[in-house]
């Protein structure tokens, strides 16, 4: 191995190599087993591999750890990880969690694990980076850190819930579907303990990557101040399909505490069938009069915060500007916009051949018009032909996929390589661990 020591925080997201120097994956986390008198021994690594899948690779198939990445024999069985009894997760399980030290000089939480080589694939805990409390009543304080070997500390038997800061903190970086894969591997418990932990804005991107029951569950684990504030900060068509798997009692007060506007949207989308485009549909497009200018118009389509969707196009209406506005006039596309000079009036560049669509139209007819037209997006107009919304095609692609689609992968046929030094492969119909049991 060209590491023999490493830090398990630091290993996630590190790319997985095989021989050939092809990118198998990257690591979400390490697998440890508790032992009665000796540090936790390393059985494998979850690595997630393309497709969003989670597998487990044993540490006997790592030959080398270091800079940044991680190189394996070329063998993987690519069945989904499935967590057994005994087994813990690092990252998900073990960091923040509290312990005490044995010399009796108190409490300390798990920021770091050290794991080490002890032989050749073998690997267990050599010590762990801890942080005492803070002695300071200072909010920007932070305890002192120390070192400490497994034998050193002992977990304390107070049963409180382990702090969820740490783990957060090594999934900072992941976008908002990673991060929801990666809760959804959490236990329940576990799960719940770390959406309590989120800001309102990150859990809010977080469920709408999520399937429905998920979401229900972690929805229902929060009090009613708070679940509102997070569904203000959802896209309204997602937290309009959310309020409607609760019940009507708890769907309407949660809509009684929302903030006005944002409660407003969401009641006149659930109005709609889901399977129409107002019920697909999002109410908040970029909405300009036609005297609005391509500066302005490339101006609001810069807003980081805006889905990329939503900024292919702006709609252009009579006053008024939110939904229902005034009379829809047309679309302009972007790239139409970069074609022209930054003064002209966006009135002039309407899309004439583009025609919107009724709210009440199905979800079939909306997906058929995105496709012949190559659209990322399309207008819904009501009776009247305001403005009510867009239809977005991750709103089609959520309706025509399975709705298990976040969580269903086909198992891959079993394949054999010639050359299995350079190719991940599949290798039996379980997972082994080193000298462990077969999975």
């Amino acid at each position: 191995m060209s590491a023999a020591r490493v830090f398990v925080a630091r290993l996630a997201g590190c790319s997985v190599f095989d021989p050939a120097g092809d990118k198998v994956g990257r690591v979400r986390d390490v697998l440890i087993v508790y032992r009665q008198k000796e540090p936790p021994r390393v059985v494998g690594l979850i690595v997630e591999v393309p497709g969003k899948r989670r597998v487990f690779l044993s540490i006997g198939r790592v030959t080398s750890i270091g800079s940044g990445q991680i190189i394996t024999t070329g063998l993987i069985n690519l069945r989904r990880f499935e967590q057994r009894g005994g087994e813990v997760r690092v990252i998900a399980e073990v960091l923040g969690r509290q312990m005490e030290l044995v010399d009796g000089s108190g409490t300390a939480t798990i920021e770091d694990v050290a794991i080490e080589e002890r032989g050749q694939g073998e690997w267990a805990v050599s010590e762990l980076f801890l942080r005492r409390p803070k002695t300071s009543a200072s909010p920007f304080a932070k305890g002192v850190t120390i070192f400490a070997k497994w034998s050193e500390v002992r977990e304390r038997s107070t049963g409180e819930a382990q702090s969820a800061t740490q783990l957060l903190a090594t999934y900072e970086d992941l976008l908002p579907a990673d991060l929801a894969n990666a809760l959804l591997d959490l236990p329940e418990q576990r799960m719940l303990e770390v959406a309590e932990e989120m800001s309102d804005e990150r859990l809010a991107d977080v469920l709408e990557e999520m399937p429905e029951s998920e979401q229900v569950d972690i929805l229902g684990h929060l009090d009613d101040d708070r679940a509102a504030d997070v569904l203000d900060q959802m896209q309204p068509d997602d937290a309009a399909d959310l309020i409607a798997q609760l019940s009507d009692e708890r769907g309407e007060a949660l809509l009684d505490l929302m903030q006005p506007e944002e409660a407003d949207d969401v009641r006149m989308l659930l109005l709609y069938a889901p399977d129409t485009a107002g019920g697909l549909m999002t109410t908040e497009p970029i909405i300009v009069s036609a005297d609005t200018t391509v500066a302005e118009g490339l101006a609001l389509i810069r807003r980081h915060e805006l889905a990329p969707a939503l900024g292919a196009a702006v709609c252009v209406t009579l006053p008024p500007y939110e939904p229902p506005t005034g009379r829809f006039l047309g679309m302009v596309h972007f790239q139409r916009m970069l074609r022209y000079p930054p003064m002209e009036r966006l009135g002039t560049l309407l899309d004439q051949k583009l025609e919107p669509v009724r709210a009440s139209a199905s979800a079939a007819e909306v997906a058929r018009t995105l496709a012949s037209y190559n659209l990322v997006s399309l207008p819904v107009v009501d009776d009247n032909h305001r403005l009510v919304g867009v239809v977005t095609i991750d709103d089609v692609l959520d309706y025509l996929l399975p709705d298990d689609w976040r969580s269903h992968d086909d198992d891959p046929s079993p394949a054999v390589s010639s050359d299995t030094s350079t190719i991940p492969v599949v290798v039996s119909s379980g997972r082994r661990h080193l000298n462990g049991p077969s999975h």
